[in-house]
């Protein structure tokens, strides 16, 4: 007996545009979100004593009619508070799938038919020298505090990294009176054959353009240096950065060896080199990943109908790759028609439904597909700042220095699994969400490996950390959680 048909985690674009598809055609809905309302990081809205409505996002007109429609929808169940804790193994199976959830009250069980991850995406960590001292913060971290809570994280702020995010930051930074002291960004102008390639994708989403050209015209007539093939190397300070390092970049967008760099007084440095996408309850649940590094690095592996590689689970939005708003939507709506043709929905006009959502996601992955490939991260000179002191896995306290010696001495390790068994990382709290891609450079250069072939860490259940008090709730013969190795 199952509790409801289907079960979502995330109530970003994919999640909500799934939730009111799912159902509108009958289908029995719970949502299951971290934050108090619907719209994910990219429509995150002010809690609700602080906002008489949804606010709308600039370049995504929709935005607003969905998070509004989101939140009159009272046949779903939207479990907001709530962070998914992992999934469990059906006994036997084919009898649905048990989801682990954690709200004020504790753990929970949740048994569902299906299940489609939305769970979005996370700021892409970099480590370099000060990346821990406080007042270095990524993009989304900035975005969250501006929208949400209306924080100002600090009065002159320096910006580096190679996503438009970073554009979108700078400008709220700007309106709520901060003043950007400088972008810092390693890309150089695009060429006239990247530009080229980029016209097709246009149509349906100049407005999103406009609004990035609008915020850097306005940024360069306040005075804001925009420095193009720049990077930030170092963040110094005493209790809080109070400048930072910008080099040039070299041929190829490389660092260049011994190079003097300018340092710029900042009480503030925003990151934003992009996003990773959100797999651990995913990895979790047993599916397979793949890499994709113009997507975000790894994503989950999907077929055309959005169904992962274990039954009954289906993926949307960024964790099947770091797309944008208008590609999370679009998957969202067809994963959610494929589902409820699984479970028994065959009619005519669900058939037209689906040809139709395969068409707006063929549309929206062109405009996406050509972003992913201009915004790529240079991840190769990123892996080089890092210096032998800088904290690469913060969790446990591991440096550049303590992996690669580990890396050194041990020849035969040569996964990713490996190194964490013998050196630690990614055995913390964040079970290496915020060192995976650096400790994964950092051995494939060592090896003259891909990062495809040192391979990802697993995740554990519980995904998040769990106190053994919330977890009792769970107490009884039911199924047990899905182990992975390493």
């Amino acid at each position: 007996m199952t509790d409801h048909d289907l079960a979502i985690v995330g109530a970003g674009p994919a999640g909500m545009t799934a939730a009111l598809t799912a159902s509108r055609l009958g289908l029995s809905v719970v949502v299951i979100d971290e934050q108090q309302r619907p719209g994910g990081q990219i429509f995150r809205q002010p809690p609700a004593n602080r906002s008489a409505g949804p606010k709308a996002v600039r370049g995504y007109p929709w935005g607003h009619r969905l998070v509004v429609a989101a939140e009159a929808a009272d046949n779903v169940e939207w479990r907001y508070g709530t962070t998914a804790l992992g999934v469990l193994r059906p006994a036997p199976p084919g009898e649905g799938i048990e989801l682990v959830v954690r709200d004020d009250d504790g753990a929970d069980r949740i048994s569902v038919r299906s299940l489609l991850i939305a769970s979005g995406a996370m700021d892409l960590p970099v480590a370099f020298p000060g990346w821990t001292l406080p007042g270095v913060v990524t993009a989304g971290g900035v975005q969250t505090m501006l929208k949400a809570q209306d924080l100002l994280l600090a009065r002159d702020v320096v910006l580096t990294g190679g996503h438009p995010l970073l554009l979108v930051v700078a400008g709220l930074i700007h309106e709520k009176g901060g003043r950007v002291v400088e972008l810092a960004m390693p890309r150089s102008q695009g060429s006239l054959r990247e530009m080229t390639r980029a016209l097709g994708a246009l149509p349906g989403h100049l407005g999103i353009l406009a609004n990035a050209a609008s915020t850097a015209a306005r940024l360069v007539a306040s005075g804001t240096p925009i420095r193009s093939g720049s990077i930030v190397t170092a963040a110094r300070g005493d209790g809080r950065v109070e400048e930072v390092d910008v080099a040039r970049l070299g041929p190829g967008n490389t660092l260049v060896p011994d190079q003097t760099c300018r340092t710029v007084a900042a009480d503030g440095l925003v990151v934003g080199y992009g996003f990773q996408p959100s797999t651990d309850l995913a990895r979790q649940a047993g599916c397979e990943l793949r890499w994709d590094s113009p997507a975000g690095g790894w994503v989950v592996a999907h077929d055309d109908e959005l169904r992962t590689t274990v039954p009954g689970v289906y993926v949307a939005g960024e964790p099947s790759g770091v797309a944008g708003a208008d590609q999370s939507r679009a998957e969202g709506q067809l994963a959610a028609l494929c589902i409820v043709h699984a479970l028994g929905g065959t009619t005519v006009e669900l058939d037209r439904e689906i040809v139709r959502a395969r068409r707006a996601l063929r549309h929206t992955n062109r405009f996406a597909s050509t972003v992913q490939r201009m915004f790529e991260p240079p991840r190769q000179t990123l892996a080089a700042l890092a210096d032998a002191d800088t904290t690469v896995c913060r969790c446990e306290g591991v440096t550049r220095e303590r992996a690669e010696t580990v890396i050194d001495d041990n020849p035969f390790i040569s996964s990713i699994g490996a190194l964490k068994l013998e050196c630690r990382t990614g055995m913390g709290p964040c079970q290496g969400r915020y060192c995976e891609l650096t400790v994964a450079g950092l051995l494939a250069q060592r090896r003259d490996m891909s990062i495809d072939e040192v391979g990802a860490f697993n995740a554990q259940f519980p995904i998040r950390p769990a106190t053994v008090g919330e977890l009792s709730r769970m107490a009884g013969d039911r199924p047990s959680p899905v182990a992975q190795d390493g």
